[in-house]
């Protein structure tokens, strides 16, 4: 009877180092919310709309301890819209995230589909991916700062954190037979954390990103080359052989309060490389910059502000596109896991850009992730849900 327990004891003490070398965690968030928006191609708009504060998500993250400080990891992340129940990024069944790698005391690599530099290292010191959500980034998210766009086919290498130092780098391979640099992807950033500052710097590199299969098509392969690109703000420079993003933010805290600024710099290189462009072969470039606070009044309830400002590219002397965006917020939080907020953003555009067949229009306001404006000015107000799990 001695024997037969302490064979039992020693097999569960052995199942209890077995489980504490691997595990399987599923989380995920769901983001619920009723919009106004007062220029939807020109009509009022009221309805619900999923995943506007954070992205509507299940997820499965994993860690196998190998031994000698080396863990095999993996990300496997959907996105959903809880209204329709359909799946987000273009019906992919983990459009958000997917890959695997190996993590050791000096960085971790990874392999699949990924968030690049400029996305981990720069977008997190915006308004829009802290309490504004995707309606306050900046127009039509033309940075990438707020995470628009995923790559796919991607190795992945970040470093370990010295001292509040940490960096990496994304590569992402075209697939295209005999083209060796079409559709690929590549990154590097940097960023420092340390008290009360952080600091981010990131650079992003695109080739034929509206090719399908290219950047701002990688949730799937529509027939025509430029049929995901629905932007008021850079539809017409999307035919680019190259588009560049560099990026820089800074946030500093002083007791409850929290100061802080990003800027971009975003090129459209050869224009006319994808589809035809009646300006093919010039570049065009935009810059932006935006300035954002927040305030934590108690442990539960924290508002926030901010102004963004771009200036769009000049094609043929035309006048430059400028956009005005302004942005508050409201966040009270229930508990750990659940609060609700309230977001307004207000965007007025001036000036002149290209639609989509290259013409030279008036620009419109065009707040990221809803229907762009008819006219130069849109606002669009949200009160919306987020339960954590």
């Amino acid at each position: 009877m001695k024997k037969s327990l302490l064979a039992l004891a020693a097999l569960g003490a052995f199942a209890g180092v077995a489980h504490a070398q691997s595990s399987v965690t599923l989380y995920g968030i769901i983001d619920e919310g009723f919009n106004i928006n007062t220029n939807a191609g020109g009509k009022h708009l009221y309805n619900l709309s999923s995943g506007v504060l954070q992205g509507s998500r299940f997820g499965l993250r994993g860690t196998e301890d190998l031994g000698g400080g080396l863990k095999a990891i993996f990300v496997l992340e959907n996105g959903f819209d809880v209204n329709t129940g359909k799946l987000g990024q273009g019906g992919l069944m983990f459009g958000r995230q997917a890959y695997v790698g190996l993590s050791s005391q000096f960085g971790t690599v990874t392999l699949g589909r990924q968030y690049d530099s400029v996305v981990d290292y720069v977008g997190p010191l915006e308004a829009g991916d802290q309490w504004g959500g995707s309606i306050a980034a900046h127009p039509s998210d033309l940075d990438n700062f707020n995470n628009s766009f995923r790559t796919n086919n991607t190795v992945k290498y970040t470093s370990a954190n010295y001292g509040g130092l940490t960096f990496g780098g994304t590569y992402s391979f075209g697939g295209q037979a005999g083209n060796f640099s079409q559709n690929q992807i590549w990154s590097l950033g940097a960023g420092y954390n340390n008290g009360p500052l952080v600091l981010g710097v990131g650079y992003l590199n695109a080739r034929t990103p509206a090719n399908a299969g290219g950047l701002f098509n990688t949730p799937s392969a529509p027939s025509a080359a430029n049929a995901a690109v629905t932007s008021g703000v850079y539809t017409g420079f999307a035919s680019a052989n190259t588009y560049q993003v560099i990026g820089a933010g800074g946030a500093y805290t002083f007791g409850a309060a929290t100061i802080g600024a990003t800027y971009s710099n975003i090129r459209f290189g050869n224009l006319g490389a994808t589809y035809a462009s009646p300006f093919a072969g010039q570049s065009a470039t935009f810059n932006n910059a935006e300035l954002n606070f927040k305030y934590q009044l108690t442990p539960a309830l924290l508002v926030g502000a901010a102004y963004d400002y771009t200036r769009g590219a000049e094609i043929n002397g035309s006048s430059r596109a400028q956009y005005h965006q302004g942005a508050v917020g409201v966040d009270y939080f229930l508990s750990k896991r659940t609060d609700v907020y309230v977001t307004g953003v207000y965007q007025h555009a001036l000036g002149e850009t290209l639609n989509a067949a290259g013409k030279v229009v008036d620009a419109t306001a065009s707040i990221a992730s809803i229907t762009p404006s008819a006219n130069q000015n849109q606002f669009t107000a949200r009160i919306g849900i987020r339960h954590k799990f």
